[in-house]
């Protein structure tokens, strides 16, 4: 599947729109209930994952995550690589407003190969699960000196089957107080928002606004989502 089969010209056009102006941007359906219906079941069977994370073990929060393994399932490698281009641009223009040196490959293949010669080799795309009282902290998934700037998360589950659970970010704006952001998505939508910061424009130029991500407390129910990161892992 190419880019253009998994979105029209407007709908990217409407994606890099909303990351210049608000910093993230929420996507038509990607996945369809019976692909979000397969990724979730896949996450009680011991095949497709390199390791498993317990939150409230770590004190990240209260539910756990799997990272995939490679092979990827073919949903997962075809975001991964789908949207990869759509958004490289966007990162390199980002990249050039903060004056950052580092410039990003036009293809995901290209972009992986510097992240394994930097050592980071290991799958980065996840299912996370949260059951009832479970929630996730603010944070970033950093994990080595290769880092892309924008990520992807779709909703796996249909919203009917859990209360609350809502996507948070929130922006730290420097000599300013947080913004914060509550994000509601459909089964098979995604958002994209930055990994680290963004540019935001000031006065005398652009700034670097840092962005953290969580999810709030899920009050009944199970709510599954996939997380998509393009950079991989130590």
């Amino acid at each position: 599947m190419t880019t253009t089969d998994l979105l029209p010209a407007p709908d990217i056009a409407r994606i890099w729109r909303d990351l210049d102006r608000r910093g993230h941007a929420v996507t038509p359906a990607l996945l369809t209930p019976d692909e979000c219906a397969t990724l979730t079941g896949l996450y009680d069977e011991a095949g497709p994952w390199r390791s498993r994370v317990d939150m409230a073990r770590h004190r990240f929060g209260a539910g756990e995550y799997k990272y995939f393994d490679y092979p990827l399932p073919e949903p997962v490698a075809r975001l991964r690589a789908a949207f990869y281009p759509v958004l490289a641009p966007i990162a390199n223009a980002w990249q050039e407003c903060l004056r950052l040196p580092e410039r990003f490959p036009e293809d995901l293949g290209a972009y992986l190969e510097e992240c394994h010669a930097a050592g980071q080799t290991r799958a980065t795309p996840l299912v996370l699960r949260y059951g009832e009282d479970g929630y996730n902290c603010l944070h970033q998934d950093i994990y080595g000196d290769k880092a892309f700037p924008l990520q992807l998360m779709v909703m796996l589950s249909d919203p009917s089957s859990y209360e609350g659970g809502e996507f948070l970010l929130v922006e730290q704006i420097p000599r300013a107080q947080s913004r914060g952001t509550a994000i509601t998505l459909r089964q098979g939508q995604g958002v994209i928002w930055p990994t680290r910061y963004r540019p935001a424009r000031g006065t005398r130029g652009f700034y670097r606004v840092a962005v953290r991500h969580g999810v709030s407390t899920v009050r009944a129910g199970r709510r599954h989502t996939l997380g998509v990161i393009f950079h991989d892992a130590r």
